[in-house]
């Protein structure tokens, strides 16, 4: 397993504390280019955009933020950023309205009070714990899921009136809750065995439910609060599938964290089974596609707490990066190629995905939570290949290598003179160090 050194870093002021789920990266005012959003327990909203160490945009938001997210959560073709708390409170903000406003006046530091509060607010079932703005039922529109801390699982749809003029005339609407065995830690989208979005959620012990989307079915009833989903009868069952992963044995309790949708890359496109990852807290990594058939699984000695998926070498194959507790990540591709970067600080919370950190573009970024009140993005997040190899592999596959060697009378064939070659080039003359 090759550890990496990653050095290109900026440090970002933050001074409050958050929860895993309060963070995010996200194209947030709607420029194709990819902001960082936070939200802390105090109830302050704060987005980073560029190296600048100082918040962007600062935001007010009632009570406890838990979790935040950046998505099309309106269906207006935009993205909103949106925040939800404890207590209950969701919030939206249209930040590249308020933006254009401020940039139209001139008075980017002055926005008007009206224009820093959100676009909407509702109040939803209290003690949220993670959220997911996705396509889950496959008919073109975000639905906005909402994970909360006694096992519930609810989805909402963005409704307004046809002549509405602005946020403040719609409001979200409960289309279906499902009631889980175990806590939910990590909700997802991924494409089913036909290609059709299907909605996951972690369940402890490495395991994942399949939540099944009956709200366009007539006089579909909810379930009871008091009966699990999984072990219900017939009604019940039908909308959540429970799958517990094979191999090692795991604590039923252990916490499991999961990402679904990571691409195959371009050459693997005709393939309709989405992959999707598994970690738990006690060091377990799988990689598995939608059919159910495990790709590879990795045991690492490290409390893995948070999942995320990244396309490191550029390739259009996303690798999956776990983080754990005391700062260790690993980076694991479709092969099971493994390596790993050391974090140097205990970490509160981690994302990792594009961020418009320098040169005006998107680039994979690994961004971690210190609990030493700061934030650190490492950018440039890249390597040119998973898989381990020497110099002279690396040579050889230079159009001009053989040529300069044929210059220096060397034979390329003669593989003792050209590891003798850089050896010498690398350390000096080994000969004349010997004498």
């Amino acid at each position: 397993m090759r550890s990496l050194s990653y050095v290109e870093r900026v440090s970002l002021d933050f001074t409050g504390t958050l929860f895993p789920h309060a963070i995010c990266l996200g194209d947030a005012d709607n420029d194709s280019l990819n902001e960082l959003v936070v939200g802390d327990t105090s109830g302050k909203l704060y987005i980073y955009k560029n190296d600048d160490p100082r918040p962007w945009i600062t935001r007010s938001c009632l009570g406890m933020l838990t979790c935040v997210g950046v998505g099309d959560v309106c269906n207006k073709g935009k993205n909103f950023v949106v925040a939800v708390g404890a207590e209950g409170w969701f919030h939206a903000f249209d930040i590249s309205a308020a933006v254009a406003k401020a940039d139209s006046s001139s008075q980017q530091e002055g926005v008007a009070w009206d224009e820093q509060k959100p676009s909407f607010t509702q109040h939803i079932p209290a003690n949220t714990k993670v959220i997911l703005i996705s396509d889950i039922d496959g008919d073109g529109r975000s639905e906005l899921v909402v994970g909360y801390t006694d096992r519930v699982v609810r989805a909402f749809r963005w409704e307004e009136p046809s002549d509405a003029a602005d946020q403040s005339c719609g409001q979200l609407v409960l289309l279906k809750k499902w009631l889980l065995e175990g806590q939910v830690d990590s909700l997802s989208v991924n494409p089913g065995s036909e290609g059709l979005p299907e909605l996951m959620v972690s369940q402890p012990g490495c395991g994942y439910a399949i939540l099944l989307c009956s709200w366009t079915q007539a006089g579909d009833a909810e379930p009871d609060e008091d009966t699990p989903a999984c072990t219900g009868g017939e009604s019940l069952s039908r909308d959540v599938q429970l799958h517990l992963t094979t191999g090692r044995i795991h604590n039923k309790n252990v916490s499991t964290h999961l990402i679904g949708s990571i691409s195959r890359g371009s050459k693997d496109d005709s393939n309709k089974c989405g992959l999707f990852a598994l970690c738990t807290l006690d060091g377990t990594l799988k990689l598995m596609d939608s059919s159910e058939q495990l790709l590879w699984s990795v045991q690492v000695d490290h409390q893995l707490f948070a999942l995320q998926k990244l396309d490191v070498t550029g390739d259009g194959r996303e690798e999956v990066v776990a983080c754990a507790w005391d700062g260790q990540t690993y980076i694991i591709d479709h092969n099971r190629m493994v390596v790993r970067f050391q974090f140097d600080e205990n970490v509160n919370a981690f994302c990792a995905g594009q961020y418009a950190c320098k040169e005006g573009k998107n680039s994979p970024c690994l961004v971690y939570v210190s609990f030493n009140h700061k934030i650190y993005v490492y950018w440039r997040v890249e390597l040119e290949r998973m898989e381990p190899t020497n110099l002279q592999r690396v040579l050889e596959q230079c159009p001009e290598y053989k040529a300069l060697l044929h210059k220096l009378g060397i034979d390329a064939n003669d593989t003792r003179a050209v590891r003798k070659l850089i050896g010498d080039l690398l350390y000096g003359d080994t000969q004349s160090r010997t004498d």
